[in-house]
Order: C-alpha cells, then sequence, then structure tokens
C-alpha cells in the first residue's frame, strides 16, 4: 500500500477529486494554505495500492495544469513608500509525494 499526497490549487481540487472518485479512489480533503501567496490549496491524501499509484498521479496531472495569473504585489520604493505592482506567478500544478503505508484499515 500506499499513500499518495498531493497539494494542488484550491480552483483544481473538485476536478480532480471527481475524477479520483470515478476512478474508485478515495479522497480525503484538507483544506491547507501556500506560504507564498497564501493562497487556498487542498491537501488530497490517497491510500491505494502499489500497482495504482502511476494511475493515481496520471489523474492528478491530468486535471492540475499550471496556469500563470497576475496578482497584486507590493514594492518599496524608498522612505517607507509602497506601491502595489500586480506582478505574473505560476500557479497549479500539483506537488504530489508517494510513501510507504505499513497498515491500512478502513474502520
Amino acid at each position: 500500500m500506499k499513500l499518495i499526497t498531493a497539494i494542488v490549487n484550491k480552483e483544481d481540487s473538485k476536478n480532480v477529486c471527481n475524477e479520483l472518485l470515478k476512478n474508485k479512489f478515495y479522497v480525503t480533503r484538507l483544506a491547507t494554505t501556500g506560504g507564498f501567496l497564501m493562497a487556498g490549496n487542498m491537501t488530497l491524501l490517497i491510500c491505494t495500492d502499489d500497482e495504482r499509484v502511476d494511475d493515481c498521479i496520471g489523474i492528478i496531472s491530468k486535471c492540475c495544469k499550471q496556469r500563470t495569473e497576475i496578482v497584486p504585489g507590493t514594492a518599496t520604493l524608498g522612505l517607507g513608500i509602497e506601491s502595489t505592482m500586480p506582478m505574473e506567478v505560476t500557479v497549479g500544478g500539483a506537488t504530489v509525494m508517494v510513501t510507504n503505508v505499513e497498515r491500512f484499515e478502513k474502520l
């Protein structure tokens, strides 16, 4: 057994979860916040058989594409004056970690 931990953008999470459920993966969702943009993420916990890990990661990859967005940013102009300047950042995609599970029970 493997535990797949996937951190996905909040906007992608509904589509990812629906596709995983269609393919008989059981998903636990945790609302999380990213560090850089302080934006909403969803951390997905998925426990599955070793043989199905690649299928699961394929679904996540298909549903979580990276894209760029313009977000407000701040820049210091000197003398304590700050100005908000929009900046382009990459969002989306997924961070996926796979770990071994010694024991799994659904009670």
